[in-house]
């Protein structure tokens, strides 16, 4: 029998993307064995992480501070925001050095199926975003799913209706491809080769 906190830690654990049952139950043994050196620290950065990260107010970044480092930091593009999906592909894309502008998060994709629609996301505060003075492009980095799309064409034509410039990823994104998952080079060549969107639906060319 398991005692009812680790079977609780476990039960927690294996909710995580990537981790099931047996993955969590390894994790928790290795935890419980190296009890000093991983699961006090563990637990100390877990609880300090609740208790002052929090989603920035202007990009929907996470960070211990609102407005994000990012959206604070005075060297960076104003006049470029990147739309992404979520954090996670914000991450990734900071990883690659490749992009200096600032960042919007949408917090998910448009999706008739799951009933998603521009209001769930912040869609909005983009556009008004978008409209203010100094921006000049926006680029939609989302990834290359019929919802990520979908979205894209969405928020492409919405900022071409109001006159802004739109551009979005380029070649090196497979059909089907999530941005977290793409290697730091391959996001870097399609930030360089992004492409001019708006006013173009899916299965266009051009």
């Amino acid at each position: 029998m398991t005692a009812p906190e680790i079977e609780r830690l476990i039960n927690l654990l294996a909710k995580l993307p990537g981790l099931g049952p047996r993955s969590a139950r390894r994790a928790v043994l290795a935890l419980i064995r190296r009890r000093e050196a991983l699961l006090a620290p563990l637990a100390k950065a877990m609880a300090d992480v609740a208790d002052s990260v929090r989603t920035c107010s202007t990009c929907g970044n996470i960070d211990g501070r609102d407005p994000c480092a990012l959206c604070a930091d005075a060297r960076r593009d104003a006049s470029v925001i990147c739309v992404v999906e979520d954090v996670a592909d914000l991450w990734a894309l900071e990883r690659t050095g490749a992009f200096k502008g600032r960042y919007h998060v949408l917090g998910g994709t448009l999706s008739a199926l799951d009933g998603i629609g521009p209001e769930d996301l912040s869609i909005p505060a983009l556009i008004e975003r978008a409209g203010a003075d100094g921006v000049a492009e926006v680029i939609l980095a989302l990834g290359a799913t019929v919802d990520g799309q979908t979205t894209a064409h969405y928020i492409g034509d919405k900022l071409t209706d109001a006159g802004i410039a739109v551009s979005g990823l380029a070649h090196g994104i497979p059909v089907g491809g999530e941005l977290d998952y793409l290697d730091d080079g391959t996001l870097s060549a399609a930030l360089k080769a992004r492409r001019k969107l708006g006013g173009q639906r899916p299965g266009e060319s051009g």
